[in-house]
């Protein structure tokens, strides 16, 4: 398993080092729209990288964005990226930008939708593409559970889970569900990457702000998914409150460790 770090300017000269504990590097598309520079080319040469989308909005009905669709595309050929990701989220209606993950109901118009928006965007990029579950104070309604919906999905377009495991434990929080049972209802081998970063709890609310190192809770759920699946790279996550490097190599340290 490939343990890595998602890039974020703020560790840009730690991770340009090449840290033993950093095995590959994630990247997030829209961070390097329009920009110039050997930052890419760095990270192309000395790391696998993965390149991961925030605004695609593959839930909207209708075709994707096409200029949105090729700056994406360009970034995932300059990096050589070994897969590219999105969420199973819109965000964005046929009017308006929106700004933020919003929730998918789960029923078959939205499987359609979703299928043909990964062929969209395999075929623009030519790479497997994988989707990750994202965190949501709404329970949209639909006429499949979660677990369903993405086991389905997987099954018919092909595409594999980017398990964001905070955003499961979160979830399972604020919706009061046992994650283990969410984890069990998910095929295994449609887990090919996870998200881990430590959690954020405001007055009982459970938030995903990136921010905190992994709490012991955490750790075990992680280590449950570990052995649940045989994940194929784990990327660390951090967006503010930045610790010491040597806090994030530990935490990678710890991931490393773990052999599934």
């Amino acid at each position: 398993m490939l343990v890595g770090i998602a890039y974020r300017r703020e560790l840009f000269e730690w991770i340009i080092s090449c840290p033993e504990a950093v095995g590959c590097v994630e990247i997030t598309a829209e961070h390097f729209f329009d920009t110039t520079g050997n930052i890419l080319d760095d990270l192309r040469v000395n790391y696998p990288v993965f390149v991961h989308g925030l605004g695609l909005s593959l839930g909207t009905p209708g075709r994707l964005d096409q200029t949105y669709l090729n700056k994406f595309s360009e970034i995932c050929h300059r990096v050589d990226a070994k897969w590219v990701s999105e969420h199973i989220a819109f965000t964005r209606t046929q009017d308006i930008d929106l700004g933020h993950l919003n929730p998918v109901p789960y029923n078959e118009q939205m499987l359609k939708v979703m299928h043909e928006h990964i062929d969209e965007l395999s075929d623009q990029c030519q790479r497997p593409v994988i989707l990750e579950n994202i965190t949501s104070h709404l329970s949209v309604p639909g006429t499949m559970p979660e677990t369903e919906f993405i086991n389905r999905l997987c099954e018919t377009s092909g595409c594999g889970l980017l398990l964001d495991i905070t955003n499961l434990f979160v979830n399972s929080r604020n919706h009061q569900f046992d994650p283990v049972d969410w984890l069990n209802q998910i095929s295994p081998e449609y887990i090919i990457q996870t998200h881990v970063v430590g959690y954020s709890c405001i007055s009982g609310q459970y938030e995903d702000y990136h921010s905190e190192s992994i709490q012991p809770v955490l750790w075990k759920l992680i280590d449950q998914v570990l052995d649940y699946a045989k994940v194929q790279a784990t990327i660390l996550e951090r967006d503010s409150n930045f610790p010491p490097v040597e806090e994030l190599g530990f935490e990678l340290g710890r991931l490393s460790s773990r052999v599934n």
